[in-house]
């Protein structure tokens, strides 16, 4: 009877962390969709975008879905235990084993398909030098969202600082780059030395690819 009550007290706890969880999700989510000036937004307004970068936009839909999972998870494996309900448990059970299934087949997705993602922001990076060479200091819509993304990331362009030497901005500020791209933004920004915003990203992508994976199979060895 006491190893029965400890698991039951265990399943209640893990899924009461796992309820947890979902809900931060799910508000992440919901911040990220109601959040205008994210580089989602900015991405979404850049004309002739690739067809693959939908999924991209749709990032708040996702985090809101997997929230919503992730509660609906926590409460039957919590109600499931307490109550010891086997309609419950049987649910929980079902769920858990899908998404370790899904689990599994994205950690090895991510790994055989890695260099399509390269391919997909070389599209997109297209599109993005093409919207700074014709619009960045004439168009507010693009300027006012680069200057978000470049204030956010750091960076400056989306490869380097000389996709702004064809832009409106730079013939009308007697060649000089947005303050953003120099290093102190207090003064005019002749040389551009802060890198884009692709090899930051592709960095942080490239760093974190083989962490993701191993964090991936690490939970669904703890679903087991």
């Amino acid at each position: 009877m006491g190893c029965f009550q400890f698991l039951k007290f265990m399943m209640f706890a893990f899924n009461g962390i796992i309820f947890l969880a979902g809900a931060a999700i799910l508000g992440v989510g919901i911040w990220v969709k109601v959040d205008s000036g994210s580089v989602l937004t900015f991405l979404g307004k850049i004309d002739n975008m690739p067809a693959e970068l939908s999924q991209v936009l749709n990032v708040g839909y996702l985090l809101i879905a997997i929230g919503i999972l992730l509660v609906v998870i926590g409460f039957l494996g919590c109600c499931g235990a307490m109550r010891e309900s086997k309609c419950m448990l049987l649910l929980f059970f079902i769920i858990v084993l899908l998404i370790f299934i899904a689990e599994v087949a994205g950690a090895v997705v991510i790994l055989v398909f890695r260099p399509l993602a390269e391919e997909l922001f070389n599209k997109i990076g297209q599109e993005a030098v093409k919207s700074i060479k014709q619009g960045y200091g004439n168009n507010t819509d693009i300027t006012g969202l680069w200057n978000s993304t470049m204030s956010t990331f750091k960076c400056c362009g989306f490869y380097n600082s000389s996709e702004f030497k064809e832009s409106p901005y730079y013939k009308n500020h007697n060649n000089t780059f947005p303050p953003q791209c120099c290093l102190n933004p207090g003064r005019t920004c002749t040389d551009g030395t802060i890198t884009g915003f692709f090899p930051k990203i592709w960095k942080l992508i490239d760093n974190n690819t083989t962490a993701i994976v191993r964090v991936a199979l690490r939970i669904a060895a703890l679903e087991v």
